[in-house]
């Protein structure tokens, strides 16, 4: 299962020129709809889904999903249990009354609002859901190893694509920036070149270059003074910044800003920024640099609102382009 994703908006800078590649764009087309539902009818043949007994039990998937719901909630409501399954209310009763006739399920009247039940699993619930999580981490762990290393992070970060993807509109996604960690070098030089061969027509010679700059910055890393945050929506890294220290005294220069274009819109560009140049105020730089080129408009407004001024700017050729390359300065003071 390979994940398909958009190219990235990336920076030596920040995304933003390039418009916005994740708007809605029509209904999908039949042979689109076709490889979803092969898709669908390949995970549920998987994990059983349409299994009379799940797990080689007397419960269908969705009454061992409610099991599950129980188990790891505090005494909830049947709303809530409703609400995060998806059930419809008619079922999810049907589902309780037969728990509830075998003994697996205690129900009482909610305190604040008697219309309402609160659900736990009783001692003989607990027992009987027990063997049903073991065997159901026992599958899965069965087919995650099957899998090398590779291929099962491989997978696990499709999975967390599909789902952030498919997720409803209007839900609030979880961002997060985290130090850089091994794998992640491979990932920046790959986004970088997927967005400035597609979008900008430059040259082989830039992925070279970002290959080379990650390259020296793994080699010499100093956790005392340089950084690499990666930033990850939902799970799935989405974008990245380095701080790297300059041979100019005091000064540090961040390098290889990008977010994805599908991650455009939370701000992450500016977050990353700003954590860059809270580790050189942090680690007492007296000034933080950069390189990039003019025709990355939104770049230059992040970077104005930073805080970062303009000091020169050079016209070259390089990647293949006429470009006017610019160099950006923050004194921290």
């Amino acid at each position: 299962m390979v994940a398909v994703r958009k190219t990235p908006a990336s920076v030596e800078t920040e995304p933003g020129s390039v418009q916005r590649a994740d708007a809605k764009g029509g209904s999908a087309s039949p042979s689109e709809i076709r490889a979803m539902r092969r898709f669908n009818r390949f995970y549920t043949r998987l994990v059983g889904a349409l299994d009379e007994g799940h797990l080689e039990s007397p419960f269908s998937l969705a009454e061992v999903r409610v099991l599950y719901e129980l188990a790891h909630r505090e005494r909830p409501l049947a709303r809530e249990i409703g609400e995060a399954l998806g059930l419809d209310a008619g079922y999810l009763s049907r589902i309780l009354k037969r728990f509830r006739d075998a003994g697996l399920i205690d129900t009482e009247a909610d305190a604040n609002d008697r219309r309402q039940t609160v659900l736990s699993l009783s001692d003989r619930g607990r027992e009987t859901f027990a063997p049903l999580y073991a065997a159901s981490n026992a599958e899965v762990g069965r087919l995650l190893g099957d899998l090398s290393p590779a291929h099962r992070a491989r997978l696990l970060e499709s999975m967390a694509e599909i789902q952030r993807l498919l997720a409803r509109q209007g839900s609030e996604p979880e961002v997060i920036l985290r130090p850089h960690r091994p794998g992640d070098m491979g990932w920046v030089v790959q986004r970088e070149a997927l967005l400035y061969t597609g979008e900008y027509g430059w040259d082989d010679s830039f992925e070279a270059m970002v290959a080379e700059i990650v390259a020296t910055f793994l080699k010499n890393f100093d956790p005392a003074r340089e950084a690499c945050f990666i930033a990850e929506l939902d799970g799935v890294p989405v974008g990245a910044i380095f701080l790297i220290a300059s041979d100019e005294a005091g000064t540090a220069k961040i390098r290889l800003l990008h977010v994805d274009a599908e991650a455009r819109g939370h701000g992450i560009g500016r977050r990353l920024v700003a954590a860059a140049i809270s580790f050189a105020r942090e680690r007492s730089y007296a000034r933080v640099k950069l390189w990039t080129n003019d025709i990355l408009t939104a770049a230059r407004r992040i970077y104005q609102d930073a805080g970062f001024r303009l000091v020169e700017e050079e016209r070259h050729h390089s990647f293949g382009k006429d470009l006017v390359g610019q160099i950006w300065e923050l004194d921290l003071g």
